[in-house]
């Protein structure tokens, strides 16, 4: 069963005093369970972004003792820096990582707000999926006015918190709080130090978008005149046409540029009701995303800050895509790109693979060249180092049996000890026949002679690194399946009761047993298959690495069958019995049919 987590971000504002930010984060390490995964201090930001994970409970904990540390340790006072902010904790999500919905860590939000209000009399304000009302579910409109505006804001019936005194300490101000999906702060840097122009580039890649003004012919937007609706003439605000109503104008920005004009006016605080004499707005290129221009002095460069806010939507190396087009249009250069605080591993394979397809290359080659094509073509070491370690989430790591160098492993196969066995190497040898098969797609798919077969080459490159990570993950997870029911043959057995439940558990314990190597055999079959297709359509010159990949996938077949069937002389349901043994039948015969045939054509090349 999948471990409740949550993933926490608070935001604190200070990032140049080193003592004070790990006073912050000694407190967050301090609660049991609680993991720090990354600390990201911004000097001319004036900010840190610390990311934890923890259980649900202890996640709520660790977050209430950092917010009242840094209550105590900063002071808001003389606060200066490039990011907007409310008070000393700006702002604290709560994200579900695994085993969490959203709307619990939207309960966990509620709960850490009444306990700041109450015991540390911060007043909270509620954002996104835990905010009390849809108007604050933006967090830029709760945080309008930033700090500086904060005590005008408390005392406006309209923004009394959500939770502790509608009273301004200017000491450590506000703070928000919230549940969200995963967001990804994001900067892309310019080759300027000229603020205004990564401003220019923000509003033009913001969903929120900006105002429209006429066209200059200069390629800087914002030098424009501003433009306004008025009777009888509606412009749009991204591209010439001009409606003779109100009514046309709504309908054109939907059905030519497939936008809500209503909904982008609300975002700026236009009643789209009444548009006459209001300015028109331009919609930006992307949705679930944020950005503003600032200029950041220890890089001697502006950037453009970016919060995507969900990157299923809009990754990041879309929107890099067309900053660099923008940046063009304006004789710039973006000069890379960084992240702040963690990115999903999926956004950056999504990246590498973007690229790889962009260089007419094979998108489907082992995960470390996917990652490295996405750092270096989006430029993320360009400021500062780009750890993948240390800044990618959600990245598998290998087993300690794949990562034992070659000769180790085998050494540790022949010793006199029961694992790893049969099960591992049978999976290790599957492994690489489904390498065998990707590399034969790869290599032919690169050639222009095979360009007719690109769309199969590049199908089976896929099944079969699909294949080949599946069967590196079972190597280890062979060794480690016996774990359940060996655990289990050590519960007590004083009692009938006790007794019982021992022996349910070591039933589900060797089921997990044969589960592993039969799965095993499954993906061993999959990987015989993307072989048998890598030797008919992939390069002629290299019919034997596929042969050779399908023989040694057949023994993650063999090997996985063998695996679960020695342990069925244990399992008392005789219906799973059979079951398992009719599946073993079947995938050992279509192992069989499939390397006869892979035998014939090797016959016929040969």
């Amino acid at each position: 069963m999948t471990q409740p987590l949550v993933e926490c971000v608070p935001n604190f504002s200070e990032g140049r005093d080193k003592h004070k930010i790990k006073a912050i984060t000694d407190a967050i390490e301090a609660v049991a369970g609680a993991r720090l995964l990354d600390i990201d201090p911004g000097a001319d930001t004036h900010r840190t972004v610390v990311t934890f994970v923890a259980p649900p409970e202890a996640a709520l904990q660790a977050a209430f003792a950092a917010i009242a540390k840094a209550a105590e340790v900063i002071d808001m006072r003389g606060h200066r820096g490039e990011h907007p902010r409310m008070g000393a904790t700006d702002v604290c999500p709560f994200v579900p990582v695994s085993g969490v919905t959203m709307e619990q860590c939207a309960e966990l939000a509620r709960r850490l707000g009444r306990r700041v209000g109450d015991e540390l009399g911060i007043p909270v304000y509620l954002y996104e999926a835990a905010a009390s009302r849809p108007e604050r579910r933006n967090l830029a409109d709760i945080r309008k006015g930033e700090y500086e505006g904060l005590a005008a804001k408390l005392a406006d019936p309209a923004w009394v918190p959500d939770f502790g005194p509608a009273q301004f300490v200017a000491k450590h101000g506000a703070t928000v709080l919230g549940a969200r999906p995963f967001l990804i702060a994001y900067n892309v840097s310019l080759n300027t130090r000229d603020k205004g122009l990564a401003t220019d580039i923000a509003f033009e890649l913001r969903e929120k978008g900006r105002v429209a003004r006429a066209h200059t012919g200069h390629p800087v937007y914002a030098r424009g005149p501003v433009m306004t609706y008025a009777a009888g003439r509606y412009p749009c605000g991204n591209c010439a046409f001009v409606a003779g109503d109100a009514e046309a104008i709504f309908r054109h920005c939907r059905d030519a540029h497939a936008y809500d004009l209503a909904a982008l006016l609300r975002q700026n605080e236009v009643n789209p009701d009444r548009i006459d004499g209001q300015k028109v707005y331009r919609a930006g290129h992307y949705t679930a995303c944020k950005a503003i221009g600032w200029y950041v002095d220890s890089y001697q460069r502006a950037q453009i800050s970016i919060n995507l806010t969900d990157y299923t939507v809009t990754p990041p190396h879309a929107v890099l895509d067309k900053a660099r087009a923008l940046a063009d249009d304006r004789g710039l250069v973006v000069t890379g790109s960084e992240i702040v605080g963690l990115v999903p591993a999926e956004a950056l394979v999504q990246a590498g693979r973007h690229y790889l397809r962009r260089q007419g290359k094979s998108p489907w080659v082992p995960l470390p060249d996917v990652l490295a094509t996405a750092v270096q073509s989006m430029g993320l070491g360009d400021v500062q180092p780009f750890d993948l370690d240390k800044k990618v989430i959600g990245l598998a790591q290998p087993g300690p049996l794949v990562r034992l160098p070659l000769h180790e492993l085998v050494d540790e196969v022949a010793r006199d000890t029961p694992a790893p066995g049969g099960g591992s190497v049978a999976a290790l040898c599957g492994a690489l026949g489904a390498g065998l098969a990707a590399m034969v797609a790869n290599l032919t798919q690169a050639k222009p002679e095979f360009a007719a077969a690109e769309p199969e080459l590049l199908s089976i490159a896929e099944a079969a690194q699909a294949a080949k990570e599946a069967l590196v993950h079972a190597v280890d997870a062979d060794t480690d399946a016996f774990s359940a029911y060996m655990a289990a043959r050590r519960l007590p057995a004083a009692t009938d009761s006790e007794r019982q439940a021992r022996q349910d558990a070591m039933q589900a314990g060797l089921q997990v047993a044969i589960e592993v190597p039969l799965h095993t055999a499954r993906t061993g079959l999959a990987a015989m298959r993307a072989a048998q297709r890598a030797l008919l359509a992939g390069n002629p010159a290299s019919w034997s690495d596929a042969a050779v990949g399908c023989a040694a996938a057949q023994v993650a077949v063999f090997g996985g069958v063998c695996n679960a069937r020695i342990n069925l002389k244990d399992i008392a349901d005789a219906a799973y019995v059979a079951q398992v043994r009719t599946e073993c039948a079947r995938l050992t015969a279509a192992a069989a049919q499939l390397m006869a045939e892979v035998d014939a054509a090797v016959q016929a090349l040969g």
